[in-house]
Formats: structure tokens, sequence, C-alpha cells
């Protein structure tokens, strides 16, 4: 059997026991969802549940990407714009750049493979440390930087490998041709995302009753990922620049005040459900790969992605070191560390070609470097705020 509605019951029942033993036990609750996933590859539970591109990206991500989005607040986001905006387009560029450099010269991958390698693995995804950081109530700017950066550069590395993958399979584009893609593609996301959000606003304010509210920010945040992507922009982007619109306009009076709440709350639940979803399909999947026929090239390419990830934060915030925007070193070390890789460079993987050389490979290896970055990484992080003082006070 496959998807059902009993087998879905006992998946979120599961995340609820798991979320509720991590929270006692102290650790983050998503590395403890990918353990069941394992764990539930050995019942008969689990057999034909199966992770892919279509349901990470049609129905697990606009959710993920609106509530986050919807929760950060624009006035703040917009004094740490030039960090953010830098470590989410060049810090991406860059990463995908020395983990292709890596790939090709140390593993062996030919430039196709190595280039879309870099290109997916860029994107970071710290639904752990945001768990960690709700868990010890860790707010403020640290939470804003590493939630928005993830957010922004999640777009730049959808952006990045859809145009590695046309060059790839031989598109005649030139630079004119690939810089004109990179602007249709991210200005006509933001704007098909403001379209729609702004539709969204005009129907709540004809409405006070909360369930309305909501149902019409349910449609608003999968209709402007849906429509984006029908048009070939990037949807992710389009669905970033919804939660925006809604949560910092509608704040404003366009949602009702107990439509807000609701809302708020309605989709803090729905985050919920879709991460443990998520990574108990992580661990499912995890558990069927065969990681031992790609040891060295797995080993490598955690190191790689580790490295580019310094490489990418420390120089960057550098260049803010003596402005306002100055990012202090305890954070830079979060940024870094908590720079995760999870449910986006999965579907990007998983979206390759059936046909595309080395794509076994390459598949068995980003799903690695997740379990190595939601396990390791997510386990290290909350001794690692403890130890910088950040778990009691963050500015």
């Amino acid at each position: 059997m496959g998807w059902s509605i009993e087998r879905i019951e006992v998946l979120l029942l599961i995340a609820a026991i798991v979320a509720m033993i991590a929270d006692r036990l102290r650790f983050p609750y998503t590395v403890g969802l990918v353990f069941a996933g394992v764990a539930l590859t050995f019942t008969h539970y689990a057999p034909d549940l199966s992770i892919t591109k279509d349901l990470i990206f049609r129905l697990f991500l606009p959710p993920l990407i609106f509530e986050a989005a919807f929760a950060i607040s624009w006035k703040e986001l917009r004094l740490n714009l030039p960090p953010v905006l830098l470590l989410a387009t060049v810090g991406v560029v860059l990463a995908a750049g020395l983990t292709m450099l890596g790939m090709h010269y140390l593993v062996g991958w030919d430039w196709a493979a190595a280039a879309l390698f870099g290109a997916l693995i860029a994107a970071t995804d710290p639904v752990s440390v945001i768990a960690v950081f709700k868990e010890s109530s860790v707010t403020g700017r640290l939470r804003l930087l590493v939630e928005s950066e993830s957010l922004l550069n999640d777009g730049t590395a959808a952006v990045l490998f859809s145009v590695v993958l046309a060059v790839v399979q031989g598109g005649a584009l030139s630079i004119t041709g690939i810089a004109l893609s990179l602007l249709w593609t991210i200005f006509g996301g933001i704007a098909c995302g403001l379209l729609i959000g702004g539709a969204a606003l005009l129907l709540s304010r004809g409405t006070k009753d909360p369930l309305v509210e909501i149902t019409v920010t349910t449609v608003a945040a999968y209709g402007s990922f849906l429509l984006a992507e029908h048009y070939h922009l990037s949807g992710v982007i389009s669905t970033l620049s919804t939660g925006l619109l809604l949560g910092n306009v509608g704040a404003h009076g366009s949602l009702s005040k107990g439509g807000e709440e609701a809302v708020a709350s309605f989709w803090e639940y729905a985050a919920f459900v879709v991460n443990s979803l998520v990574f108990l399909l992580i661990g499912i999947r995890e558990a069927r790969e065969r990681f031992l026929g790609v040891a060295l090239p797995l080993v490598i390419a955690i190191l790689l992605v580790t490295l580019s990830r310094a490489v990418t934060v420390y120089p960057l915030c550098a260049v803010f070191a003596r402005t306002e925007n100055r990012i202090e070193m305890p954070f830079q070390h979060i940024l870094f560390w908590g720079g995760l890789r999870g449910a986006l460079a999965l579907a990007l993987v998983l979206g390759l070609p059936a046909d595309f050389p080395g794509r076994s490979e390459i598949t068995t290896v980003a799903f690695g470097v997740v379990a190595f970055s939601i396990v390791v990484q997510g386990m290290t992080m909350p001794p690692l705020l403890r130890r910088l003082g950040l778990l009691v006070k963050s500015a």
C-alpha cells in the first residue's frame, strides 16, 4: 500500500510522540523524526511510501515557505537586507561553484554532474535550527538572519539549478540569454507573488470570518507557487513574496484581529505537519540508500559543502564588519554551522531526468549530505548555541 488516510494518521501520531520525547530530552525533533523514519522501514507501515519531487514541490514546499515568510517582519528584514541578500545570492553562487570544482577535480565527476550537484546542494534549510530556536526562545536578529537568508537562498538555488540544467542539456543560451532568463524567473516570480498576495488581501477585506481568511491564505500560498511554476517562474520566490505581503500588510488592517491570530496559528500547525511528514520520509528514504557504494564521494562532498559554507559566510559577513549591518562573530558561527541541507535539495535532485548520466550516484550523495547535516549539525546545534551564550539571550 502507498499513501492512505490511515498511514498519514500513523505518521502524524509518530510525529507527535517524537516531538514530545524530543522536548523532554532536549534535542531537535526533526532529528528524531529522521531516526523514526529509518525505524519505520522495518515495519509494514512504510514499504511503499516514497519522497518525490512533485510531492515536495507541489505539496510540501508552498506551506513551508509561506509560513516562514508570513512570520518575518519586513521592517526588520529591510534593516538586515544587505547582508541577507549578499549571502543569498553571491553566497549561493560561490558555494555552488566551490562544490562544483571540488566534485570535478577531487571526485572525478564530469562538469555537468558536478555543476548540477553544486547548484542543488547550495540551498540551506535550517528547519532543525529554527526548531531549536523555538524550543529555546531564541528570537531577535539571529533568528531573522538564519531564516530570511535560508528563504532567499532557496529561491536563488532553485533558479540557479534550472539554468544549469538547461545549459547542460544542450540549451543554446548565451550570457545575455542566461541573464534574461534569470531576470524573468526571479522578478517574474516576485510580480506573480505580489499579484496573488494583493488579490488575497482584497478578498480578505470583504470578510471578518477567520475561517474564510485562513482559506484565502491557503489558496494564495499554493496558488502563487503553482501559477509561477506554470509560467516557468520561480515558485519559491513567488510564494515567498506572497507570504511577506500577507504577513506584513495583512497585519495592518487587511486581516481582522481574530483572523490574523487564527491565520498565524493555522500556518504554524501546517508547517509542523508538513515538516513532520518531510523528515519522516527523509528517514525512510535514507534507510533505503546504499551509501557504502559512494562512501568516498560522499565524504568528500560533505567536506566540500561544509567548507564552501564557511568560505561563503565568514568573508561575506566581513564585508559589513565596519557598517551598521555588522554581524557578530557568534552569529556568524551559527549561520555557518546552521546551514543545513533539506527538502529543496532533495526535490531538485529527484527532479533530475531519469536518463541523466550519473543520476543514481548524484542522488545518493545528495541524500547522504542531507542526512549528515540534519543529524550531525542538527544534534550539535544546541551545545553550540549554549557554548556561544545564545540560548538565553539573542540580540
